[in-house]
């Protein structure tokens, strides 16, 4: 099993968070939430307004998500669902424990998957930066779902 923190369309409540919860793609368990341990940009961007976390670690903010526990099957599925390598790559970052479900405790540092991208415009480092997501939220960027793509 491998912890995969999630901070965009995967959480709970967001559009494509039924992908987690389909057995057929594997086993992801919600374990809690977290944020990063380090600041890092996240974005909306593209014509899509799709969240991004850019990998430019020490800017932006300490970013404010899930972390779930998946096994190999799922793992690959959201690598392939992610566009890895090529949309998004996984890296592994540092999350602190807010809250966690079972064993854990808040305020605990553990090092989690997460899906960031190193390959952008240059001008989304400028955008407006969030410390956490909600497609519908008050940054008014509806996420355009793919199966309206």
């Amino acid at each position: 099993m491998a912890l995969v923190f999630v901070y965009g369309t995967l959480k709970r409540g967001q559009p494509n968070h039924t992908v987690l919860l389909d057995g057929t793609h594997g086993s992801a368990a919600f374990c809690g939430r977290g944020r990063t341990a380090e600041p890092y940009p996240l974005v909306i961007a593209g014509e899509h307004n799709i969240p991004w976390l850019l990998h430019l670690p020490g800017r932006g903010h300490c970013v404010v998500g899930e972390i779930y526990s998946v096994d190999e099957q799922m793992l690959r599925f959201l690598d392939d669902f992610e566009g890895c390598p090529d949309m998004y790559q996984r890296t592994a970052v540092q999350v602190v424990v807010l809250e966690w479900e079972g064993e854990g405790h808040p305020g605990e540092s553990m090092q989690c998957f997460v899906y960031s991208t190193a390959t952008y415009a240059p001008e989304w480092a400028h955008l407006p930066y969030h410390d956490s997501y909600d497609s519908e939220g008050p940054h008014g960027l509806r996420y355009n779902p793919r199966e309206n793509r």
